[in-house]
């Protein structure tokens, strides 16, 4: 590398060497890159920029939203690329990971969540999502009030790796809703969808 060369990398952005650090530890889509962000229905365009693991359990309650998940803008993407690549090490440094990113696990712990939960009547009457990040999952979605929320936080925690769980289950699509959706992706959680 020339002098010259190594003089423009020392003045790339704190953003631009965290881009690169995401790039490296595999957690940013490559494409993402070389789009350019030239209008503004491009700026707010959501995807899971990150490829975090976000699926579909149960599908019952046709009226139930579906959970924003880990959908961000762009914009919300590089604010993030940073703490998540802080985050990610953490756990490896603290010597609580074998892995040296705790984002890492995540597609295993999905992988096993789905075969946990292969049996399709076992959310009869639900409409539920999964978002699996940094070891952590979410529970999101609408199910009845009897639904046993609390089997279901027992048995995702007992998915091995997973380091916590949150469970954000609405019990009726008409209420306000324990998590944000993608209908309404700017509204806080708990805020009512219904106009």
């Amino acid at each position: 590398m020339a002098p010259s060369d190594i003089r423009k990398v020392g003045k790339a952005s704190t953003a631009g060497a965290l881009l690169v650090a995401a790039l490296a530890l595999g957690h940013v889509q490559p494409s993402f890159a070389q789009q350019p962000a030239s209008t503004a229905s491009v700026a707010t365009e959501r995807k899971n920029w990150f490829n975090d693991p976000f699926f579909e359990l149960s599908h019952a309650m046709t009226d139930c939203p579906v959970p924003l998940g880990p959908l961000m803008t762009r914009a919300q993407m590089e604010d993030d690329a940073h703490y998540r690549v802080e985050r990610g090490t953490t756990c490896w440094l603290a010597h609580k990971c074998t892995k040296p990113n705790s984002y890492m696990y995540d597609q295993p712990i999905a992988d096993a969540i789905r075969a946990h939960f292969s049996n399709p009547r076992a959310f009869d009457g639900t409409s539920l999502w999964i978002t699996v990040q940094r070891r952590f999952v979410y529970a999101e979605g609408c199910a009845p009030a009897s639904f046993d929320r609390q089997a279901l936080r027992q048995q995702l925690e007992a998915i091995p790796d997973v380091e916590q769980v949150f469970i954000r289950v609405g019990s009726s699509a008409r209420a306000p809703l324990p998590y944000k959706t993608l209908a309404a992706p700017d509204q806080p959680a708990g805020a009512s969808d219904a106009q």
